[in-house]
């Protein structure tokens, strides 16, 4: 990926912008993403598109944002705080989708688009109309993220590449003893991550973390190469430190097992 010209000057912290929803139990969405980049370094800030009520069970309800309160949100934060990077996860509606790649067009950096259509307990989350808008954010993305029945959704890895940006072909919902992830480029892979499979139903979030994980490397300044492997990395660390909590899919564990406070001193 080239380097990516920022509007403003970059800051201390990367400033990372999450549009998605947000989720009651925690797990997902919104409340994954700031735990993420908030772990890895980074300032989240948020336009939420969508509240639901969810837990390790499934999703209950969804009550979508409307579009001119997201864009409301998004314009807030880009004009006075600056972004060194998007993340976008669920985006609610067709309209939605449109409006946020409209406001995408005119930024100058990374974008991480995590096409999310099913929740991990198996509640769709993007209607057909929505999910033909996705065309309109992989054309601003420069980082896809479809796990395998995303990516056969989306057309497979050729439909998606097209676009020009770069993807990452997650292997979470293979069958094989081992998970591979790999780094697409329109030119061709360019590297790819093998780790053993967990076994476990708390995987509540991955998808979220990954993308967020991803953005906050690349708001860094890390290379796409390095802003994927550190996301992966955290995404497994995660994983086995899920806190157990729930009667379904829980959710992994963002702290890495340790409480942060407690590692400081005075």
């Amino acid at each position: 990926m080239p380097p990516c010209r920022h509007l403003w000057s970059r800051a201390v912290i990367p400033r990372v912008l999450i549009v998605a929803g947000s989720d009651s139990g925690g797990g997902a969405g919104i409340q994954a993403d700031i735990k993420t980049v908030t772990m890895l370094g980074g300032h989240a800030m948020t336009a939420i598109t969508a509240i639901t009520a969810q837990n390790t069970l499934g999703v209950q309800a969804v009550h979508a944002v409307p579009v001119d309160i997201v864009v409301a949100q998004m314009r807030s934060v880009i004009e006075d705080i600056g972004v060194d990077a998007v993340k976008i996860g669920m985006i609610g509606s067709a309209e939605t989708a449109h409006a946020v790649a409209d406001l995408l067009d005119q930024l100058d950096v990374p974008i991480v688009f995590d096409p999310v259509m099913v929740s991990t307990s198996g509640s769709v989350l993007a209607d057909a109309a929505a999910m033909a808008a996705f065309e309109r954010l992989m054309g601003v993305a420069s980082v896809v993220t479809p796990n395998i029945p995303e990516m056969a959704a989306l057309g497979g890895e050729a439909a998606v590449l097209a676009h020009g940006c770069h993807v990452v072909a997650k292997g979470g919902h293979g069958e094989e003893a081992e998970i591979t992830d790999r780094l697409l480029s329109p030119q061709g892979e360019l590297r790819r991550l093998i780790g053993k499979r967990f076994d476990t139903v708390d995987t509540h979030g991955t998808g979220c973390t990954l993308a967020s994980a991803l953005a906050t490397g690349l708001a860094s300044g890390l290379g796409i190469e390095a802003a994927f492997e550190q996301a992966v990395r955290f995404v497994r660390i995660a994983i086995v430190n899920a806190p157990g909590l729930g009667g379904g899919h829980g959710p992994i564990g963002h702290t890495l097992g340790v409480v942060p406070f407690d590692e400081l001193e005075g």
